[in-house]
């Protein structure tokens, strides 16, 4: 007597009818019918009253489904218990690359869920431009990385995640500009503004702007946010950024104005092509499988 049989014969006493108990199992009617009938004539007696809508137990069925209930109930438990056995066990290192977004709360979620489930991980964090951090990845120094688009990903495998980062300047709340509720390509004429050096920002300013980007008035280029909020709060040049670098620190002096018509563009979670994974980092990945490619 196999536990999968009598899970099948559990459902179909419990609901009373094969249909509901096939729709419940996933498997079709007929194969269903079989399955009890073959388990009756193993057992040697009937198990079910059968009628033209509806099954009702005999007496053998009532006993059978009791014992039933006690036998799936300690299967499910056992396989639960080998299963926080397994859980406990799996250990390993995950070490993470991260640019400055909203989307380190994504990571944050998926962290949680995962030490939560497998208390015996440790993790490392990288946080730095998108060109540091594939660097590193290409290097073997980090497992797997967020960035964010627009960025080339020809030789890494992606998950796109769904929350998007709005892009736009950091502007000095004393300067004129900050009475805007919105930056347009012409407020960029003649404007002093720092920008990311990867091409692939500067070719996305352009493309908004529909200017050559060597007709922009660029003063410098900047890696990571932070050595760039004074030059902002002097007026010494706008900055041009996604929202999420400054969301969750909010410093004083600097006004984030969104650009008309808006930009938004998504993270990635990467990893390199061809490259063997450790068991850890490949359950990692597939946490995040699990939570956006369901």
């Amino acid at each position: 007597m196999e536990i999968r049989t009598l899970r099948y014969f559990w459902t179909v006493a419990e609901e009373g009818t094969v249909s509901k108990a096939a729709e419940i199992l996933h498997i079709t009617q007929p194969t269903l019918s079989r399955q009890i009938k073959e388990l009756e004539e193993e057992l040697g007696t009937e198990l079910f009253i059968r009628g033209r809508r509806q099954v009702q137990l005999t007496e053998a069925g009532m006993f059978l489904k009791s014992r039933a209930e006690e036998i799936l109930q300690l299967t499910q438990q056992t396989s639960l218990e080998f299963e926080n056995r397994k859980k406990q066990l799996f250990s390993g290192h995950i070490t993470i690359g991260c640019i400055e977004a909203d989307n380190s709360n994504t990571l944050a979620q998926i962290l949680e869920d995962f030490i939560r489930d497998y208390p015996q991980v440790t993790f490392s964090i990288y946080s730095g431009t998108s060109d540091d951090i594939t660097e590193r990845l290409d290097k073997g120094l980090v497992d797997v990385a967020i960035l964010i688009k627009p960025v080339a990903t020809e030789k890494y495998h992606e998950i796109v995640l769904p929350r998007t980062e709005r892009w736009g300047l950091l502007v000095s709340e004393k300067s004129y500009i900050a009475r805007k509720d919105e930056i347009v390509p012409a407020d960029l004429i003649g404007m002093p503004f720092l920008v990311s050096g990867r091409p692939e920002v500067q070719q996305l300013v352009s493309t908004w702007s529909q200017m050559n980007f060597n007709q922009l008035n660029v003063v410098g280029n900047y890696n990571l946010i932070f050595n760039v909020l004074p030059l902002v709060k002097r007026q010494v040049a706008q900055a041009f950024i996604i929202e999420g670098a400054i969301r969750n620190t909010h410093p004083s002096g600097v006004k984030f104005i969104p650009l008309g018509p808006e930009i938004n563009t998504n993270c990635v979670l990467v990893w390199k092509r061809g490259r063997n994974l450790s068991p850890v980092v490949n359950k990692f990945i597939n946490y995040f499988h699990h939570a956006f490619q369901a």
